[in-house]
C-alpha cells in the first residue's frame, strides 16, 4: 500500500511538511521504503531479517525484564496492569492493528522501567521493526502476545523476581516468533489506509 503524503496529512490533521519529515524518519528506521517515481510503501522484511530482529530481542529483553523486576515501583506495576487491560480489550474487539501497537508499547514500557536509556533506544528500533514483522507474517490471532504472557511478566516484576522475569521474557519472545509464518507475506487488504492506521498515545 502506497503511503500518500496528502492522505496521511488528512488522517493525522497535520501539514505535508510534518508527514514528509515523519516518512524520512521511518525510511531511516527501515519501516518504510522509498521507491523513485513510485513513492513510499511499507517495507517487507525478509524471513532472515525477521529472525535476526527476534534473536536480537531475545538477547536484550530478558536482561531489561530482570532490571525492571529490581526497579519497578508500585506505580509502575499499576501502569503495566492497566496497559494489559487495554491490550485484552483490543484483542476481544478483533482490533489487530491496535493490539500489535499496544503489545509493542508494553515492551517499551518495561524497557523504560529498566532505566537503561541506551538499551531503551535499541529497544525502540527493534520493537518497531518486529511490530511490522508481526503484522506481515502472523498466522495466529494471539501471536501479537499470548493472552497471559504479559500478565505473568508483570507478576514476576511485581514480585521483584529478576530471574523469573528474565526467563518469562525469553520464552515469551520464542512463542511470538513461533506464531509467525515466515514462509509467506499476505499483503492483501480491502481496508483503506485510514482504517489500518491507529494512534496509540
Amino acid at each position: 500500500m502506497r503511503l500518500a503524503e496528502d492522505e496521511l496529512a488528512r488522517i493525522y490533521d497535520v501539514s505535508r511538511t510534518v508527514v514528509r519529515s515523519a516518512l524520512q524518519a521511518l525510511i531511516h528506521e527501515q519501516l518504510v521504503t522509498h521507491i523513485p517515481n513510485k513513492g513510499v510503501t511499507i517495507s517487507k522484511p525478509s524471513r532472515f531479517e525477521a529472525r535476526e530482529v527476534f534473536e536480537a530481542r531475545a538477547l536484550l529483553e530478558p536482561y531489561l525484564a530482570s532490571l525492571a523486576a529490581r526497579r519497578a515501583t508500585a506505580d509502575d506495576v499499576a501502569v503495566l496492569r492497566a496497559h494489559i487491560r487495554d491490550e485484552h480489550a483490543a484483542i476481544e474487539r478483533d482490533q489487530d492493528t491496535e493490539a500489535i501497537a499496544l503489545s509493542a508499547l508494553f515492551h517499551r514500557k518495561i524497557a523504560k522501567i529498566a532505566g537503561q536509556s541506551i538499551l531503551e533506544g535499541y529497544m525502540d528500533e527493534l520493537v518497531a521493526r518486529s511490530s511490522l514483522i508481526v503484522a506481515l507474517y502472523w498466522k495466529r490471532h494471539d501471536s501479537t502476545c499470548e493472552k497471559h504472557a504479559h500478565s505473568a511478566l508483570v507478576n514476576a516484576i511485581e514480585a521483584g523476581d529478576a530471574k523469573d522475569a528474565s526467563e518469562l521474557m525469553k520464552s515469551h519472545l520464542v512463542d511470538v516468533l513461533s506464531g509467525l509464518d515466515l514462509s509467506r507475506v499476505d499483503s492483501s487488504s480491502s481496508r483503506s489506509l485510514a482504517e489500518i492506521l491507529v494512534r496509540i498515545d
